[in-house]
């Protein structure tokens, strides 16, 4: 049993306040928080969320760059896509997950391709929380990838003590008809998993909708029962009034991704407006190849400042709030359950943030300083379920020398390019 007492940190309440606190773990949950006159130079934080990536798709970072999301899609990355391996997934997570502890991510939702138990196991292995599922293309032998994502569900959900949960990853109305979309929806509701999908990312998306069927993207998926069941929706950048209706009715959770709508130009999700309707949104790094890195410390910073730009408004997404969305709205997104507070009785899920550095001094609101100075280099040590996985930035779960060699290797045969590894 893991039990221990971190002193004297700084730490953020679910309320936005920030206080001095020793934090009691007893096992893998928070026994007791009791104020202090001690003082380190640490924040404490829940551990990040990444409600929406593509893991092993660090295997494609840097590879294809600069160009609209469906010229990149259909040209760049299916096609390197469609040679992936087994190994090649495993590797390409076992990267991800070493970038995610680095800086500071302590659970993530996955949708990917075949060979998912592989994220499962660098999941375990690592530490980490993983809400997985099989990426369904519908339009491309869609049967025989929906029966790869019920046995990853009856193989994997509840796996690394309990740390694995599994979910049905329909990729999104342009690659899955409506009626595909039912055959989803019905397996996902059998096994009582819930789903994660694409949403109205780009203005094409929709305009294409509306052509083909006549209504909005959320209209069309709404008759399919794929909200009947809980529903994780990525990116939801262009939305109409009806649509918010229908999120708000399903309560359906939004993964914004700022870094990358603005990398592939998609546009600005209604972040506030969302957030007043008291939608739960979370926040996400999309794959290593549209963002081009899995630091969720730059997007709780890019949601605080991309909303203020939006609205033209300074209070539109404060630090505190960006925070939370990548805390316990995270945890909300991927439905976990005591996840994403410091609160007694709620899971050790915990970040050490070092404010020693020039950035976060003079040190009058260590929130605001988290947000809008500090750089995840900042991550000192991060816990799991009471396990520690970093401490003094050494990882003590994975060996990154060993996962970046392998990774090379498969990247390279991928791509057929050489791609440098330091």
């Amino acid at each position: 049993m893991n039990d221990f007492v971190i002193s004297g940190v700084k730490m953020f309440k679910p309320s936005g306040e920030v206080v001095t606190a020793d934090i009691h773990v007893s096992g893998d949950k928070i026994s007791e928080i009791t104020p202090s006159t001690q003082t380190s130079k640490f924040l404490a934080t829940p551990g990040l969320v990444n409600a929406h990536t593509h893991a092993s798709m660090t295997l494609l970072r840097s590879y294809s760059d600069d160009k609209s999301l469906m010229d990149w899609l259909q040209k760049d990355i299916w096609p390197i896509e469609a040679k992936m391996k087994r190994k090649d997934i495993y590797w390409g997570a076992a990267l991800a997950a070493v970038e995610m502890i680095k800086s500071g991510t302590t659970a993530f939702a996955d949708m990917y391709g075949p060979c998912m138990e592989e994220v499962a196991k660098v999941v375990d292995e690592s530490g980490l929380r993983g809400s997985l599922c099989r990426g369904l293309i519908g339009i491309f032998d869609g049967d025989e990838k929906l029966a790869d994502n019920v046995e990853l569900y009856k193989n994997c959900h509840g796996a690394a003590d309990g740390r694995v949960t599994i979910m049905f990853g329909p990729h999104a109305i342009y690659t899955c008809p409506p009626d595909y979309l039912k055959k989803v929806a019905a397996e996902a509701q059998k096994l009582g998993a819930e789903i994660h999908i694409h949403m109205n990312e780009t203005k094409t998306e929709i305009e294409d909708s509306i052509k083909t069927y006549g209504k909005r993207p959320f209209e069309v998926v709404n008759e399919t029962g794929i909200f009947d069941t809980g529903t994780l929706a990525a990116h939801c950048v262009h939305l109409s009034d009806a649509e918010i209706e229908i999120i708000k009715a399903k309560k359906i959770r939004i993964a914004h991704n700022p870094g990358s709508n603005m990398k592939l130009a998609s546009g600005i999700a209604p972040v506030k407006k969302l957030l007043d309707e008291k939608i739960t949104v979370a926040l996400g790094t999309d794959g290593a190849s549209s963002n081009n890195n899995l630091d969720m410390l730059e997007e709780i910073r890019l949601a605080a400042l991309l909303a203020k730009v939006d609205t033209l408004d300074p209070l539109a997404v404060p630090a505190t709030q960006a925070i939370q969305m990548a805390t316990e709205f995270g945890a909300e997104a991927l439905g976990l359950k005591n996840v994403g507070k410091l609160e007694v009785g709620m899971k050790a899920d915990i970040v050490l943030w070092d404010m020693s550095g020039v950035e976060w001094q003079p040190n009058y609101n260590p929130a605001s300083l988290l947000v809008y100075s500090a750089n995840s280099s900042a991550v000192d040590t991060v816990i799991v379920d009471g396990k520690i996985l970093m401490q003094n930035r050494e990882l003590k779960t994975l060996d990154e020398e060993k996962i970046c060699a392998e990774f090379k290797a498969c990247a390279n045969r991928l791509t057929g390019k050489s791609a440098l590894v330091f």
